[in-house]
């Protein structure tokens, strides 16, 4: 008899510790915070992009969508930061794909997609992005948004890759708080700076891998991706419709790697001078290029010009522009290049060099592509490139 109490005794507390019990929540490692900002209907999407222009399968715009801002947790040289972006979680439950687009070249704080107004086209763009089953990742790039008190480090290939892997980490938490379903498989596209964008993630994602990911293809269309051939490029032009380009990159890797060296080893004096203040977050790219001299001999040291790949003084400049390049490695996983043919911005050329040296250094043509998309600039670019792009990856989802 008192072995059966002592089973009866047992059997009870066993029942009271599992009703007690109770379910740890989810706390995420990445995700700092998010906000809802916007859901819309698979119907308005779908007639948003009827009435774009852009040729598309508008049958694909099954599900209505919810969009996030969002701040998370990555590092910038070495020390932690907070960053910002746009989730997009297509309303199902049902198991999808991420898709990451990251965004071109950008100046003002008032440009950085989580910036936008809630009937942004982009925003749209980024919701029909998502609704055919995707969560749609939008990072900001640090020096925008929650990060803009740092200079957007442009074109530097280690402080690109890793807030982007973490904006995917800390879409994924989200989706879990929300009770959405990630299947794992992971898409990366970009156009201009963020076709380079694209390609340094897809990089370090095949070097360092991504744990919970499954990196399926990627998209890069129309990047600078040899930045030491663009500096090439530019040194024979006599005019650039876009000098703060130049800027950029010089002010970026300055700041960057904390160069002592004057702005004037790169710019005439009257333009070195007012280059600082013009990257102070509330100029666009086009107030920008105002201020500075789009004929290239007469916005550029003459000295840099004739002795950038001699003179032992600028050794610093070309090592970075090197570094920088895309050009020391190839992909295994599924890649697909593209860039128009009339592109003068971001050379066609430069694509036309990455991708045959890429190949060079061992990629397959089947696991490589390169499309050009004919007769394009690199304003007209894009949209050919969004009407190819897309198909292929609801073809992988």
């Amino acid at each position: 008899m008192k072995s059966k109490n002592i089973l009866f005794g047992f059997l009870f507390a066993l029942i009271i510790v599992s009703c007690s019990k109770k379910e740890e929540p989810f706390v995420p490692a990445t995700l700092v915070s998010s906000s809802q900002q916007v859901s819309r209907a698979a119907g308005d999407l779908q007639t948003f992009i009827g009435a774009s222009g852009i040729n598309l399968p508008t049958a694909a715009i099954t599900y209505g969508t919810d969009l996030y801002t969002i701040t998370y947790k990555t590092i910038y040289q070495g020390k932690p930061i907070t960053a910002s972006g746009l989730v997009i979680l297509p309303q199902t439950n049902s198991s999808v794909g991420m898709i990451c687009f990251n965004h071109g070249t950008i100046a003002a704080h008032s440009e950085a997609p989580s910036a936008q107004p809630l009937n942004s086209t982009e925003w749209i763009f980024y919701s029909a992005l998502a609704s055919p089953g995707f969560i749609a990742v939008i990072p900001d790039f640090i020096g925008f948004g929650s990060s803009a008190s740092v200079l957007h480090p442009y074109y530097v290939e280690d402080a690109t890759a890793t807030p982007v892997t973490d904006a995917m980490k800390a879409a994924r938490e989200l989706a879990i708080q929300k009770n959405k379903s990630f299947n794992g498989k992971l898409f990366i596209a970009g156009y201009s700076q963020g076709g380079y964008v694209t390609m340094a993630t897809h990089k370090a994602i095949e070097a360092t891998g991504l744990p919970n990911f499954n990196l399926i293809a990627s998209f890069p269309a129309s990047g600078g991706y040899d930045v030491k051939g663009m500096q090439n490029y530019f040194w024979g032009l006599n005019t650039y419709d876009q000098p703060f380009f130049l800027a950029y990159v010089a002010m970026s890797y300055k700041t960057y790697y904390n160069w002592q060296q004057p702005l004037t080893d790169v710019f005439q004096t009257q333009y070195a001078s007012v280059i600082p203040g013009l990257f102070d977050g509330t100029k666009s790219g086009d107030q920008i290029n105002a201020a500075l001299n789009d004929t290239i001999p007469k916005l550029l040291s003459p000295d840099i010009l004739a002795n950038i790949n001699t003179g032992s003084q600028y050794q610093y400049i070309v090592n970075a522009f090197t570094e920088n390049s895309l050009l020391d490695w190839y992909p295994k996983i599924k890649m697909y290049m593209y860039h128009g043919d009339a592109d003068i911005t971001v050379p066609y050329q430069n694509s036309v060099s990455t991708y045959n040296k890429l190949i060079a250094n061992g990629a397959s043509p089947s696991v490589l592509t390169f499309t050009t998309l004919p007769g394009a600039t690199h304003a007209t670019g894009v949209v050919p490139y969004i009407q190819d792009f897309i198909p292929i990856l609801l073809s992988l989802k």
